[in-house]
């Protein structure tokens, strides 16, 4: 299957890719799928398995909402979502696409159920009925992280879960295993970032791949700008306080002293910027995940900040690597939280955030599948374990933590020749297979590790 940079890195809505932007997309879908809005009197949704354990943590409710409304994550105008919901819960009325309104009770037409579908940790039902409560249409969808969602009916072998785009073209570099592609780009005396570009004008050319780069990173950017100068709360019970823009007027007033741990400061502050935001349900990046969305952002920041080579092309071809090494993550293996813990998220972005790093400090293709490796080898086992199953703690933290984790798996790669005893498949098997022995409740379900103890204290 091919699969597009921008498939990975997509323009959505926080707090979740899998959890929000999924389910919206999915929500639209369905409502697309009907021939005629005005036959329908009635929508019955159905969030199933890791999205009806956390759904409502996650804003899946609202996603739905506002998917069937006919908005798209990319393009819906964020500041507008609450009141938009709220005029839904009150009047008890939703529009279809904006052509047709029906009655919609939250409380009997949008249900929440532990409960998984077979194919999938993440599964939605929608079903439309017409006036005498003769079903019109009813099918099922499977938000398999990142954003990407799978018609469960085209996805009845379980291996088939794992498709990763409907597009079935064969792209002149195919990216089927890290050890192929590095062969590839050694034999040929390519970069990653090469490969990958030679791929992508499979759809479009230069010119339009590097407007889409850019915009991707203006996006992030701007992002980062809103989380860096907004104070207050994030929603929720916990009233979780936003650091982001207090540290980052500190850092500022203290810009010129000698401290060199500042540089630490700062990356974790881009982080935590970016990763407020998504919390706030704002506009982010899914990269690859919204849960893991201020790593790369975070660790490009550090490179035009800190790093005098720096410049477009640079920032360019770091997005072209870290998505390349993210391809390889979904196809052997996951990016949902919800089927291999946070190792699938945070896990997977530091090690694209890694492996982009080092190819624009000059790393070769081996020692950028060096820094892929590490980076994710020192998050193998991560649980998803989000607290009130909001995408705040540790999520926020975490992603700081990784963007710091990110620079050092690069430097160290940088530090050698690309020689290591363990290569990126076998760390990315690992991941699969570790996730696969990870108890439920430990997967994006709120109902262990610090989801659960957090509560008892």
């Amino acid at each position: 299957m091919a699969i597009s940079t921008f498939d990975l890195f997509k323009v959505g809505i926080g707090p979740s890719s899998s959890h929000t932007v999924g389910p919206m997309r999915a929500a639209l879908a369905f409502v697309n799928a009907l021939k005629d809005l005005t036959r329908v009197h009635r929508i019955v949704v159905t969030l199933h398995g890791s999205l009806g354990a956390t759904g409502k943590g996650h804003g899946s409710d609202k996603a739905v909402l506002l998917g069937l409304m006919g908005y798209e994550p990319d393009t819906v105008d964020v500041d507008a979502i609450e009141g938009w919901i709220a005029n839904v819960h009150r009047s008890q009325r939703i529009t279809l696409a904006d052509q047709h309104t029906i009655y919609f009770a939250a409380k009997t037409d949008l249900l929440f159920m532990r409960k998984p579908l077979a194919q999938h940790a993440n599964g939605m039902t929608f079903e439309a009925f017409g006036a005498t409560q003769s079903s019109l249409l009813k099918r099922s969808y499977l938000s398999v992280g990142g954003g990407f969602i799978l018609n469960a009916a085209s996805a009845a072998d379980p291996q088939a879960a794992a498709r990763i785009a409907p597009d079935a073209t064969v792209l002149p570099i195919p990216i089927t295993s890290a050890d192929a592609l590095l062969k590839h780009c050694l034999a040929n005396g390519l970069s990653l970032a090469n490969a990958m570009r030679i791929n992508e004008r499979h759809w479009r050319d230069d010119a339009a791949i590097n407007q889409a780069l850019d915009h991707i990173w203006h996006t992030m950017q701007a992002c980062m700008h809103r989380g860096l100068h907004t104070h207050g709360e994030l929603p929720g019970p916990f009233k979780v306080k936003r650091r982001a823009a207090q540290l980052h007027q500190t850092l500022s007033a203290s810009a010129a002293a000698a401290d060199p741990m500042n540089i630490l400061d700062c990356v974790n502050t881009f982080a935590l910027a970016v990763s407020e935001e998504n919390a706030a349900g704002g506009r982010v990046v899914t990269a690859p995940t919204n849960g893991a969305a201020g790593i790369i952002p975070a660790t490009i920041a550090y490179y035009v900040k800190f790093q005098p080579s720096a410049c477009v092309e640079g920032i360019r071809d770091f997005l072209l690597t870290a998505s390349a090494i993210g391809m390889l993550y979904k196809r052997n293996a996951s990016i949902s939280g919800a089927e291999v813990g946070c190792q699938g998220e945070v896990g997977v972005a530091c090690s694209m955030a890694a492996a982009g790093l080092c190819a624009v400090l000059g790393g070769t293709p081996t020692q950028v599948e060096n820094a892929a490796e590490i980076g994710m080898e020192h998050h193998l086992g991560l649980t998803c374990d989000p607290v009130g199953g909001l995408v705040q703690i540790p999520c926020i933290e975490r992603n700081a933590m990784a963007s710091v984790t990110a620079i050092n798996a690069a430097r160290l790669a940088l530090r050698g020749d690309g020689r290591h005893h363990v290569s990126l498949d076998q760390v990315i098997k690992t991941m699969k297979d570790t996730g696969a022995d990870m108890k439920l409740k430990y997967k994006e379900t709120a109902r262990g590790g610090l989801a659960l103890n957090i509560i008892a204290c």
